[in-house]
């Protein structure tokens, strides 16, 4: 009878597809728990904050782990935790499976855990920083800044900018004073080796005021391609004797006192930092110099065009004595803008 024929066909391949169905299930069951290949035992994995699913897929990858990042990235997908991977130093041991990966780079399972000092921040705000991360034991807290520079072995009269801006990993439980101890380090090894390839004929007479310097640039602009000619004008000024003319300074020798409003009265009030009422450098830096840059003060001067653009900025014929008018950080930001062709 064809009503049937058409109910045997319909059966058959409800069956056919249930095998089907099953044999799949079978394969992807075996897929994700055979263990997976590892380069080295222990596998070492970096997770920087930040980094997407996909990205740490894509390492995966090319070392050899998984076949392919869409083994990965689909999984998470389907148990919907594609997006709560979790910073990190991880260390894999064999056997490991797909799911357990997963399960420990989304479920934050690592060796060490991380701390990001952050650049054009102050040395006061990173060690508060520090005191406040419940991972890290704090040995330094509340002592002064001479015990502090002893401690660190900094040789320098200040705390501030001596610390490079990065993420650092270290073991849950470890000392303050060994993570500040690395950032100086990292710092002072990027900096001799900036002081080394720096340009000739620089107003700086040593590589700490080329930090003090990087660290006004810092805190102008967040714009990295205006900070060559940020620092530009900064040289000439410096070349003419010229003030700097910089708010950052007068911000940062204000202290407490500044309350988000910069007044006249404050660039008339006379501070070691008030670079409208003194001339030079200020004593020390001012903040943390940006992540991975050659301090901006030692790749001036630049070209004749560049230079010629930053007189524009001064507004000085070459030459010429300061005169007696201001001229505001924002409006050497705005001239740098419309300076370019």
């Amino acid at each position: 009878m064809p009503g049937f024929s058409v109910f045997r066909f319909a059966v058959r391949t409800l069956v056919a597809l249930a095998v089907v169905a099953g044999v799949a299930a079978a394969i992807g069951w075996w897929w994700l728990g055979r263990p997976l290949a590892l380069p080295s035992t222990p596998y070492a994995l970096e997770v920087r904050p930040g980094a997407t699913l996909a990205s740490v897929a894509r390492r995966l990858a090319s070392d050899g782990v998984i076949a392919h990042p869409a083994m990965l990235t689909l999984l998470a997908r389907a148990k919907g935790v594609d997006r709560t991977i979790k910073a990190g130093q991880y260390e894999f041991e064999p056997p490991l499976e797909l799911v357990a990966l997963l399960a420990r780079l989304t479920q934050g399972d690592v060796t060490q855990t991380s701390i990001t000092f952050v650049e054009g921040t102050t040395a006061a705000e990173l060690l508060r920083r520090g005191a406040a991360e419940p991972t890290l034991a704090s040995t330094l807290a509340g002592r002064p800044g001479d015990e502090l520079r002893a401690a660190l072995a900094i040789d320098a009269p200040s705390l501030e900018g001596q610390f490079f801006p990065d993420t650092y990993f270290y073991a849950a439980g470890s000392g303050d004073r060994a993570l500040l101890a690395r950032a100086h380090r990292q710092l002072a090894g990027r900096l001799d080796a900036a002081w080394a390839r720096r340009a000739p004929g620089l107003p700086l007479a040593s590589p700490y005021e080329a930090l003090i310097l990087a660290s006004i640039v810092e805190k102008e602009t967040g714009r990295p391609a205006d900070r060559p000619l940020i620092a530009s004008v900064f040289v000439n000024r410096l070349k003419r004797g010229m003030r700097l003319q910089t708010d950052p300074t007068v911000i940062y020798g204000m202290g407490e006192r500044f309350d988000g409003n910069l007044r006249k009265r404050d660039l008339e009030t006379d501070t070691p930092y008030n670079t409208y009422t003194r001339a030079g450098l200020p004593p020390t830096p001012i903040a943390l110099d940006r992540r991975g840059r050659r301090p901006a003060g030692l790749a001036v001067p630049l070209l004749r065009r560049a230079r010629r653009r930053s007189e524009r900025i001064l507004g000085e014929p070459r030459g010429s004595q300061p005169r007696g008018g201001k001229i505001p950080a924002w409006r050497a930001l705005s001239a740098v803008e419309s300076a370019r062709p």
